[in-house]
């Protein structure tokens, strides 16, 4: 098995207003995702980080660039890399009027799970997730800790290799939050590769295998979380990020383990 699944070569984005550029969200944004890795993505609000996790589902194509997936472009089977993919974004959209269950099922056929194993999976993560009790309840029924189970819940229906999590414990009280950890973890050691949004620095050390800084639509360091705080001497990763967001562009932010474009 390739070591390296999703190759991210030279992405940037630009929005456009009025047929005019307005804001470059990404710039030449280059590295790679390993097989089974769990990839903290780390910047303050605006650094980039919504945008690359939207294309990297899929959702929005870049500017310029590509996204390179056993090889080949994703947008030369899109199909079969959709089918790879769990998201769960920061602003889902669930249908409202369908239970937990009903909106389980239905994702998993428009994976192209069969009735039998569809029902299998959705029996599967409502256990899993604890969520049984509330099969037949609509999402506004639920509290904020067990709609974020649902949320994940329904970016696994499929097994997904790959699995997207844009700030999954934002809100949550600190127990629950402890319980998506464990989510997280589990994931890891089913080698699920995961890239991981997040704002809570402890939970970046704790999950991640490596976590990637960006600033300003640029990717300024990759590293592990202990090599960081070796490097920069701090004794913890939000220590480290705080001296990244005092100087972001600084040159010992684009000295440790940053990969280029081959």
């Amino acid at each position: 098995m390739d070591s390296v699944f999703l190759r991210i070569r030279q992405v940037s984005k630009t929005y456009f207003s009025h047929g005019k550029p307005f804001k470059e969200a990404l710039k030449k944004v280059s590295f790679d995702i390993q097989t089974g890795e769990v990839l903290g993505l780390l910047g303050v609000n605006g650094a980039g980080k919504t945008t690359l996790s939207s294309i990297l589902a899929s959702l929005h194509p870049p500017t310029s660039g590509d996204l390179l997936w056993g090889g080949q472009s994703i947008y030369k089977n899109l199909f079969q890399f959709r089918k790879k993919i769990g998201y769960c974004p920061q602003n889902p959209n669930v249908e409202k009027h369908f239970s937990l269950e009903e909106n389980l099922i239905t994702i998993g056929k428009c994976y192209g799970l069969s009735s039998e194993r569809v029902k299998e999976r959705v029996n599967i993560l409502l256990q899993q997730f604890q969520l049984q009790p509330y099969a037949k309840a609509n999402v506004s029924q639920l509290s904020g800790g067990y709609r974020q189970r649902f949320l994940i819940a329904r970016a696994l229906v499929h097994e997904p290799a790959f699995v997207i999590l844009d700030e999954p414990t934002v809100g949550l009280d600190p127990h629950i939050r402890r319980e998506m950890w464990e989510v997280i973890k589990g994931l890891h050691l089913q080698n699920v590769t995961v890239l991981l949004t997040t704002h809570y620095l402890d939970e970046a050390e704790s999950l991640s295998d490596r976590v990637c800084l960006i600033h300003d639509g640029i990717i300024r360091t990759i590293d592990t979380p202990d090599n960081l705080k070796r490097y920069h001497q701090k004794n913890n990763l939000e220590e480290v990020f705080l001296k990244f967001v005092d100087d972001p562009t600084s040159a010992i932010f684009n000295s440790v383990s940053v990969e280029h474009d081959v």
